[in-house]
């Protein structure tokens, strides 16, 4: 039993520490790839290309260690997943990041707890609580504050950039419900391989409209930037997420997402490229409260 109970606290503290190594590695990615992007180098839908068939490929390599079958009926929900999960989440996420502020765009992420909630309570009919409703509408009104920030002068941020992230974090937060049983029936590899195979079917044409576009004589610092973006922003994150989720609750998971907004805020002030506002700082502070009392039991 004691033996028991070690091994349980010891995936649990693994678990932790994947999911931290994950939301370092979000927290850098909204620099890097911004770097990429305003380079001139890679389009977004490009970017998103060339970083789906890397993550792919990647996927499938590993998975020939955990061969498993799927189900036919399952396929249709892997491909929903591969939508919302891959192909809508990463193309309105590339697409806002190109026309906002990285800061802006950690930040609005945030608000996917509570559109995770939101979600739950609409398709799984999860009953929410009062204080989950309170949480919703204090996040959603943190959100909107920073979306409609994009209509001022600062540089970088704009009300579409804006719109698109909150559409990306909508999106994911479907893939998060839309995911979860799939999770319980199947390995993690499994199911992330399906997952970004679909998704880089839909991605493809959208990728090849830019591909002319591409400036292949990249300086070496953009070229790890890139490669950064593909092996450890999509193949390990998805992985550390993965194993998160099969060893803690969901809620745990989505609470590590709060640490984004400060460790990208903190990463863009100390490289001067972006400055924090006295807005963006209330913002937070009322998404994270919303967040908090989205999480209560």
């Amino acid at each position: 039993m004691f033996k028991r109970t070690s091994n349980l606290k010891s995936n649990n503290y693994k678990a932790h520490l994947a999911l931290l190594l994950a939301n370092i590695i979000y927290a850098l990615n909204y620099g890097w790839a911004k770097d990429v992007m305003q380079g001139g180098y890679l389009e977004p839908f490009a970017f998103i290309l060339l970083r789906a068939i890397g993550a792919t490929l990647l996927f499938w390599l590993v998975s020939f260690f955990f061969w498993e079958k799927v189900d036919k009926k399952d396929k249709i929900k892997l491909l929903l997943c591969g939508v919302f999960g891959v192909a809508a989440n990463q193309l309105l996420f590339f697409k806002g990041l190109d026309q906002t502020t990285r800061i802006n765009a950690s930040i609005i992420m945030v608000a996917s707890p509570i559109i995770v909630a939101l979600l739950s309570a609409i398709i799984i009919k999860e009953k929410p609580s009062l204080y989950r409703i309170v949480g919703i509408l204090l996040g959603l009104t943190g959100a909107c504050i920073i979306i409609l920030q994009g209509n001022s002068s600062r540089e970088g941020a704009s009300l579409l950039g804006n719109i698109l992230i909150i559409l990306n974090a909508t999106s994911y937060g479907l893939y998060l419900v839309l995911v979860k049983p799939l999770m319980k029936k199947y390995s993690p590899i499994t199911v992330i391989k399906w997952v970004f195979t679909f998704g880089l079917a839909i991605v493809t044409p959208f990728g090849l409209t830019e591909v002319n576009t591409i400036v292949w004589e990249m300086p070496f610092d953009i070229v790890l930037k890139v490669g950064f973006v593909i092996v450890f922003t999509t193949f390990f994150t998805y992985l550390f997420n993965i194993y998160g989720v099969k060893r803690v609750s969901p809620t745990v998971v989505s609470s590590y997402i709060y640490l984004q907004p400060i460790l990208t805020s903190l990463i863009a002030a100390f490289s001067g490229t972006e400055t924090i506002t006295s807005l963006m700082v209330i913002s937070s502070i009322v998404i994270f409260i919303g967040v908090y009392l989205v999480s209560k039991p």
